[in-house]
């Protein structure tokens, strides 16, 4: 199967990946600001109208964030190949019945049997194609025309206009409508501008399975530089970030711009470890450093290491992971993280670079257009009790389409 990926043609191309990291280098220098987000684990069965409506949602928080900060927000989706996950336990039990755990559907399925928890080698055929349809109706929304701004009224999907997040957009929504009446009664067609018509908008996964990431690495014609053409951006994850594993040996010989997730357990040594290996030649861009570390621990475990990250003068994007840090379990069993957790590890992230003097540069969050309850708290203030109602996640719980935009709006007031 691995052969077989490894004829067929790249799913993104090395000019895509070296304009995303130009772009990651305005991030690193304070001039842009970075949202990386999409689902937990993609699923296979992924239609057109979530594909949409998750896109839906990354472009009304880019237009938040864009809109109050004044700097321009790069939008790099976990979409188009955010197939495998990894697990803390190699197994899991469901009313004593213990099986292998769900690693994705690029692994095995989500169904709790023993028949769907067999790894099977042809899903990795079907992570290539699902990425490549996901790819090719991505390109059409962000440079047919759906991108325009013209059309950020018709991003407000109902159940999101319907909140005082949805409802806050709306007005926002008007005031960017009345500035470009105004451009065009000055005689400017502001829509028929590229810049306003499209978006760039780049993909990215964690790169876990080595040999679908090999598979799909080419040598750059132009270059003779090596690119692993699976996604414009990798990152590695927090349990396999060690300096001498396979994954950190891989992802440093490619010329991918890269992420790395920074846990509660690093220090500062460990990161700057990571940066020499990663990015010896310290190009801007290259190197965007994840951290989550929790709401409790942020404030503390932090400001040591930008500070000794940024007296090595390592250029680096730092953005900020408020999801994995804070899940949970609720009463009835669900794992689920509650909105203001991830709003007090963002707000301790933005706190820590002013202590230092560091740039915030981004939030890398897990979300969905659907309108699920997976995530407690938010303007609906849900409670555990509501978690059953739409608990539709394979993995990890995601933020909806209201709490996402309302997370655009609180860190656009962090940013300002």
């Amino acid at each position: 199967m691995i052969k077989r990926i490894s004829a067929m043609p790249p799913l993104v191309f090395a000019g895509e990946a070296d304009q995303l990291r130009e772009r990651l280098a305005d991030v690193c220098e304070g001039r842009a600001f970075l949202l990386q987000a999409g689902d937990c684990a993609e699923s296979f069965d992924s239609t057109t109208d979530s594909i949409r409506d998750r896109l839906k949602v990354i472009l009304q928080m880019a237009v938040v964030l864009t809109y109050s900060s004044g700097v321009p927000t790069v939008k790099v989706g976990r979409i188009a190949g955010q197939f495998a996950k990894p697990r803390s336990s190699s197994t899991e039990t469901v009313d004593d019945v213990e099986l292998p755990s769900f690693r994705g559907h690029i692994v095995n399925a989500a169904g709790f049997t023993e028949a769907e928890r067999i790894p099977d080698p042809a899903r990795l055929l079907d992570a290539y194609n699902q990425s490549a349809s996901t790819l090719n109706l991505l390109r059409a929304f962000t440079t047919g025309g759906y991108a325009s701004l013209g059309n950020v009224h018709a991003w407000n999907q109902q159940f999101v206009a319907d909140s005082p997040a949805g409802q806050r957009y709306e007005q926002l929504a008007n005031e960017l409508d009345r500035a470009l009446r105004f451009m065009e009664a000055c005689g400017l067609d502001a829509l028929e501008s590229p810049d306003l018509r499209t978006v760039d908008f780049y993909t990215s996964h964690e790169a876990l399975l080595l040999g679908y990431e090999e598979a799909l690495t080419r040598q750059d014609s132009r270059t003779d530089d090596w690119y692993d053409c699976s996604a414009h951006m990798l990152w590695i994850g927090e349990r396999t970030r060690e300096l001498d594993g396979a994954h950190v040996e891989f992802l440093r010989g490619v010329k991918n711009p890269l992420g790395c997730k920074i846990g509660p357990t690093a220090t500062s040594a460990d990161v700057i470890a990571l940066c020499e290996v990663l990015n010896p030649e310290q190009i801007p861009g290259r190197l965007t450093l994840i951290t989550r570390m929790g709401a409790d621990n942020v404030s503390e475990l932090l400001p040591p290491i930008l500070q000794g990250v940024h007296d090595t003068g390592h250029p680096v994007v730092w953005a900020c992971d408020p999801m994995h840090g804070n899940t949970y379990a609720a009463a009835n069993g669900h794992k689920t993280r509650h909105f203001e957790d991830v709003l007090r590890e963002i707000t301790g992230f933005f706190e820590a670079h002013r202590s230092v003097g560091t740039w915030p540069g981004g939030v890398h969050v897990e979300l969905t257009g659907d309108d699920v309850t997976e995530c407690l708290g938010g303007a609906d203030e849900l409670t555990d009790t509501d978690l059953v109602q739409r608990y539709e996640t394979m993995c990890d719980p995601r933020l909806n389409g209201r709490q996402s935009v309302e997370l655009a709006f609180r860190v656009a007031e962090l940013l300002t």
